[in-house]
Parts: C-alpha cells; structure tokens; sequence
C-alpha cells in the first residue's frame, strides 16, 4: 500500500530518532553525535553513529543506514507498512492511502517543492556571486556570520525581470508550476520574477522542504518584505519560520517566537537556538497548535514599539486560548521601548536576554497587569478591574490555580482575596473605593502621607534585595502600617524570620507553600528591580528604609496635629481652658513641624 508522502515526511520530522534508537541502545555524545553499539551485527567498539539534526544513522562496521522507519522495520523485523503504521501511531499521525486525487495533489507539491529547491539553490548563487555585493554589506551590517547565512540558506534576487524564470525554465521547471508556488507572475508579456533586489529568506518544512521565501528590500522603499502567499504547500498563519531549526534545540521543551525572519536569525546566531518566527504581527492558534508538537512552554518576545506592543496584546490572547485548551504554558518578555530582538541582543549582550526569559511573566499575568495599568491610565473605573482580572483568572485551566493568582491580583489591587471572590463586590464600586483612596477628613493631607501602595512596596522590595535589613527595621516600621493583607502578612514572616535571613532565597523559602505570594515576590523583584537599583548598596538602601520610616514619622506626627488642634477647637468652643499639658505638647508639635 503506498502512503502519502508527505505523512512520510511528516513521520520522519516528528519522531526524534535518537530517543527512538536510544529505547534499544545505549547511546552516548560524541560531538554532535550518538554513538553505540550496532545492534544489527556483533561488535566490541562502538562503530554505530546516530544524527539527530539529519534524522539518520549510520553504522560503519557494518553499513547499514537510513531513518527511522528503516530503523524500525530492521530491527523489528517488519514490513515498511508496518514500520510506518507503528510510527504513525506514536506520533499521533493518521495515515490515508492514496487515490488517484491525492496522487495528482502529491505530484503537484512535489513539482512545487522542487521549484523552490532550485530557487533557493538561484539565490544563494547570486549571494556570493558579483551581483549579491549590496546584499552581503547587509547581512554584514546586521552582523550575520558566513556560517550562519549558509546554515539559513540566505541568498539574494538580482534586480533582473527574469533572472529566476530563466534559470527554472533551463533546469525544467514549467514556469506556471513556478507561478503556482509564488516565485513568478504572469504578465502581459509572458512570465516575469515575482522578488527583484531582495534579500532572500527561504521558509523550510519541518520535513527539510523549501516551501515559501521572504523577500527584504535592502534600499528604501515599499514593501520592505514581500513574502509568498499561500501555495499547495504554504499556508500563511500555520506555518513557523526556523521551526526545522528549533525544533531541534527545544530540549526543555521551550520555544521563543518572534515576529521576523531576521529577529529570529540573530537569536539563533546569538545561541538562542530554539527561536522561531510567526512571519507577522499576528501569531495564530494554528501555529500555537504546531509548537504545541515541540514544546511545553513558549517565550512571547516582540518589539518594544507600539505595533510590537499591539501585536504582543492579541498573541496573549490567543495565547491564553491555547494554554486552556491545548496545555501549552506562555510567558510575554517585553523588551525596552524602541527595542527589537536583534537590537536587544546586539546592544545588550545574550545574558541580557537571557534575564528577560528567566523573568517573563505568565501570559495571564500580563492580561491582568493591562487592566490594572488602564485602571491607572484612568481608562476605567476601579469596579471594572476585579471582574475582568476575576474572568481571566476563572479561564485558567486547572481550576486549582486560581487562588494563587487571586493572591496576586489582591495584592496589586489592594484588595482582601475575600473580597475578589464576593460577588457583591464585583458590581459595587463603593465596595472598592475606599481602599485605594484617602479617607475623605485626609484628602487635604495627601501629598504629605505615605502612599500605601509605593510605601509597602519599597519595603517588601529593599528588603527582598537586603534581608539583613529586616533585623534592623523590624520594630521601627510596624507591621500594623500595612493596609494590604497580603503585604503586612509577607512583612510580618520576614521580621519574624529577621535574624535566619540572609538573601533573597531565604526570603523566598519562607514561602516555600505558598505560590501565590511567591509569584507575588517575584513580580515584585522583577517589576521593582530598576527602583532597588537606584539606591545602590547596601548603605544607601538602609538610608531609604530610614527615609521611611521618617516619612512615618512625620505622618504621626501631622495626624497628632490634627488631633491636637480639633481638640483645642474644642476646648475653646465650649469657653474651657486648655491644659497646660495639651498646649504644651501642641507647642512643641508645631515646632517640630516646622523644621
């Protein structure tokens, strides 16, 4: 029985044929390959030698050769139908036989993927050839190694009308099997080149087959990319650039995706090898579901600019989608305004980078840090946070994960974890104001009372970074001047635990069983890290803590006076001397406030 070839191609990219192999040998590294002991003839010193990026082995004691099916129907002693079926079945793929109209449509993309092998084939000619000079000043510009252009196959189209259609038609290529596969356009006057004085990027399968390119333009003008459309054997939207690549490299199962074919080449040239590319601004479920093959968790990264920024706000939703229905984790790394991948890396090094994912947060979290940043902006009124933040919360899957992120959306609203849950506060706004807003007697005295907000977070933050602090400023700073729960519970573990702590671990163990405020934590390291900075060491950060708890001081000591004062108001309203006592400590006060 004959099976479609590209569920052949498709079985062969998916199994991984060194854990296939690995189940009935022993295999160790060597370089960038496995070797062991053939299992198809006796042998005492390892002469068996297995690819994983090519998908073949080798054996060179004895000659045998070939993929994974052949492995398969070797060893087991199978009929290739037999073989295939079996690794079908393990890598979910559902087998058809063919018929005379999938015949017909396999014989079209195969003409098509042949016309794409000769055209990548063209471009990387012209590359390296006279014509390909500007070309090559801008994959210099961009920092691109010899190696790294030839491991991506980058070539270059001239600025020819039928440089390319010339060169198929002499190779064989019928030029409307050409125009199908998007490399050509029927014009008046016959067929002409559909890429012309661009920087070639050629998209491959996962299966190793050339299927679509991307065109850059290196002068000014417009389009900057022209990419293929959909073809018999592309489909914008389900496709990934360099998942052939990165597939390869996702050995804990992780994968970063970016916008664009260049974005994506400089992180793989920077050793971030598991880098793939949604081509667009627009990340779809389709590609979701394909990374879902390889990987557990995905790295949202996209550029710091507004588009960035729109395209980074639709992929977490699309996102969060497919972590509900397909189990695929995803984190957001926002880069600096101004800022894209390649840029970031160039600018500020790998290991910058490298934070950036190790301190991504959750798709759900950013969702619900854009509500609470619109809540800010004034966009919308307090009520309409919680529900929406309680919304998202409710479409995690599995259903144990929502008190944890309850705890972190109390803590960033300031709110009770009872009262996110209570459903009359999330219709009733009275319910929620007075706890992010100043008591009305105070609202003459805000700008000179301690922001909750800034205040407990300063503390909690510093001594996150200095917990030796904790010891020194545990009885001057009380736990009863925290107004969020959350906080003033994280504050009053640390203080209890001052004199076992010594760094930010310590802290953090304290809170070993508990998630939520860990993911808290965290955040609160990540997002405040550039204040801490600011303090410097640890000298300066103990001189902010003191800062503090002289701003304390002096809110006691204004709200004394307004004690005072109505007070004495009082006591004159109603014809009474004020005693000396009072007067004199209203005096001193007053001094005091003055300084």
């Amino acid at each position: 029985m004959r099976y479609d070839q590209d569920a052949l191609r498709e079985i062969r990219a998916r199994v991984e044929i060194a854990s296939l192999i690995g189940q009935y040998v022993p295999l160790k590294k060597r370089g960038n390959d496995l070797v062991g002991l053939c299992p198809f003839h006796a042998e005492k010193t390892p002469s068996f030698h297995v690819h994983p990026d090519r998908g073949f082995f080798k054996c060179f004691g004895c000659g045998a050769g070939g993929d994974a099916i052949t492995f398969l129907q070797r060893l087991e002693q199978l009929t290739f139908g037999d073989a295939v079926r079996a690794l079908a079945a393990k890598a979910g793929i559902q087998l058809e036989p063919e018929n005379p109209a999938t015949t017909r449509a396999r014989t079209e993309r195969e003409a098509i993927y042949e016309a794409n092998r000769l055209a990548a084939g063209f471009f990387a000619r012209m590359l390296v050839g006279e014509r390909g000079a500007a070309a090559r000043d801008y994959c210099a510009k961009r920092g691109f190694s010899a190696a790294t252009i030839e491991r991506f196959g980058l070539g270059y189209a001239p600025n020819a009308w039928n440089a390319l259609a010339d060169e198929l038609q002499r190779d064989g290529v019928a030029l409307e099997t050409a125009a199908r596969a998007g490399l050509v356009k029927a014009g008046q006057r016959g067929f002409y080149d559909f890429y012309r004085d661009r920087l070639m990027v050629p998209t491959y399968a996962t299966t190793g087959e050339v299927i679509a390119f991307g065109g850059r333009i290196l002068g000014d003008g417009e389009p900057k990319y022209l990419n293929t459309t959909t073809t018999p054997v592309y489909t914008k939207g389900r496709h990934l650039y360099a998942l052939n690549l990165a597939r390869r490299a996702a050995g804990d199962r992780s994968l970063i995706v970016v916008e664009g074919y260049l974005d994506c080449i400089a992180l793989h040239q920077a050793g971030f090898e598991n880098t793939v590319a949604s081509l667009g601004t627009s990340f779809t479920a389709e590609q979701a579901a394909e990374l879902k093959k390889y990987a557990d968790y995905i790295f949202l990264c996209f550029d710091g600019d507004a588009a960035g920024s729109a395209a980074a706000t639709k992929a977490v939703d699309v996102a969060s989608n497919v972590v509900e229905n397909a189990g695929l984790s995803v984190k957001i790394v926002a880069l600096p305004p101004g800022e894209d991948p390649d840029s970031f890396v160039r600018s500020h090094g790998s290991s910058a980078l490298t934070r950036l994912l190790e301190t991504a947060p959750p798709a759900i979290q950013v969702r619900i840090d854009q509500q609470i940043e619109r809540l800010r902006a004034g966009f919308d009124s307090p009520a309409k946070v919680a529900p929406k933040a309680e919304t998202l919360i409710r479409g995690l899957t599995p259903r144990e994960e929502w008190d944890r992120w309850r705890v972190y959306v109390a803590a960033r609203l300031q709110v009770s974890v009872d009262d996110l849950r209570n459903s009359r506060f999330l219709s009733d706004s009275a319910n929620f104001a007075p706890r992010i807003r100043t008591a009305p007697s105070e609202s003459r005295h805000v700008a000179a009372s301690v922001e909750p907000l800034s205040f407990e977070r300063e503390v909690i933050t510093i001594l996150l970074e200095e917990p030796q602090l904790a010891a020194e400023f545990g009885d001057r700073i009380e736990a009863s001047r925290f107004r969020n729960e959350i906080y003033r519970r994280v504050y009053e573990k640390i203080i209890g635990s001052a004199r076992h702590l010594t760094t930010t671990a310590d802290i953090l163990g304290l809170f070993a069983e508990d998630q939520g405020v860990l993911e808290l934590l965290s955040e609160l390291s990540r997002r405040d890290r550039s204040s801490t900075v600011r303090y410097g060491d640890t000298d300066q950060r103990r001189a902010h803590l003191e800062r503090v708890v002289d701003r304390l001081r002096l809110q006691d000591e204004r709200q004394r006076y307004r004690e005072l004062s109505d007070l004495i108001d009082h006591q004159l309203a109603d014809g009474r001397p004020v005693p000396q006592e009072l007067r004199g400590e209203f005096e001193a006060l007053v001094a005091k406030l003055k300084r």
